[in-house]
């Protein structure tokens, strides 16, 4: 088996695992719990995430809540959630503001999108982990949308990884365009740095 053929492997059986996991509910508590914890001193105001996928950990009500947290204190700049839109040209990603009940709409790959909300950009941004590795790697679907945007985006903003303790494979390897995450959060707590 090749380097690719195993990586698909990898992907496939992370993903079979993730979707399989008994207690996937209450991991997903814990995360959930995790973040706003991480969230508390960060003195980000746009955050960019995800909308969940395939069994991934759900982000968005970590982030609402952030959202309200900012609200309440009356900060002078409102918080702001953005959600990933396929540019299909260069195939990477751009944040259009999203909130609770915004409209909607399937992308090419059938993932819910804003539809018609602003283009904003994130000085943080959440990425799902299919798997992750010491050193900040990551293991995506193997699109490389996050890869290329994160090469592309300027300034480059600080990025989180969000996954299960399932997903941390020891002996993962990076190939040259992956680009390592700043950190990476899973139930346990802060996986990275270390």
């Amino acid at each position: 088996m090749d380097k690719a053929e195993a990586k698909k492997a990898l992907r496939k059986a992370l993903i079979e695992e993730r979707l399989n996991l008994p207690d996937r509910l209450a991991r997903a508590e814990a995360l959930q719990r995790m973040m706003r914890i991480w969230l508390f001193d960060r003195p980000d105001v746009v955050i960019g995430a995800y909308w969940p996928i395939k069994g991934e950990f759900d982000p968005l009500p970590a982030l609402h809540r952030w959202k309200e947290d900012g609200e309440l204190l009356d900060e002078p700049q409102p918080r702001r959630i953005g959600l990933p839109v396929v540019n299909k040209e260069t195939k990477t990603l751009t944040f259009h503001a999203w909130y609770p009940g915004c409209p909607m709409e399937e992308d090419a790959y059938g993932i819910p999108k804003p539809k018609d909300t602003e283009i904003i950009v994130p000085t943080l941004l959440f990425v799902p982990c299919v798997g992750y590795s010491a050193g900040g790697y990551r293991l995506g679907y193997g699109g490389g949308f996050y890869d290329r945007t994160l090469a592309a985006l300027l300034p480059k903003p600080f990025t989180v990884g969000l996954g299960y303790t399932h997903g941390y494979v020891d002996d993962f390897e990076p190939e040259p365009h992956d680009e390592p995450l700043a950190a990476i959060l899973n139930d346990n707590g802060v996986v990275w740095p270390v």
